[in-house]
């Protein structure tokens, strides 16, 4: 298992990003969206939204831990209200 850190931009708010590309399996994952933020962020799938996602206001974090299954690493998605806000992200991956 490898521990995979890194943070995701939303240039453009309403319009989700993926925070990874890769077919890595993730065991968990813990997200953070960055105090400095002007607004709240989302966390999802590629069906994120502002209504649809995980919100979490500046300085907020979640995690998910998926026990014995794991989910593709590239089907997790951010968005953002305000253009520029960032997610910092770090998953387990098989």
């Amino acid at each position: 298992m490898e521990v995979r850190i890194g943070t995701t931009t939303v240039t453009t708010a309403g319009t989700e990003v993926q925070i990874s590309n890769t077919a890595d399996r993730v065991k968990s994952i813990g997200v953070r969206a960055r105090r400095g933020n002007a607004g709240n962020v989302y966390l999802g799938t590629s069906t994120v939204t502002s209504s649809v996602g995980v919100e979490l206001q500046p300085g907020e974090g979640a995690g998910i831990e998926f026990g014995d299954g794991s989910v593709l690493f590239s089907a997790f998605y951010v968005d953002a209200a305000t253009n520029g806000d960032k997610l910092d992200y770090a998953a387990v991956v098989e």
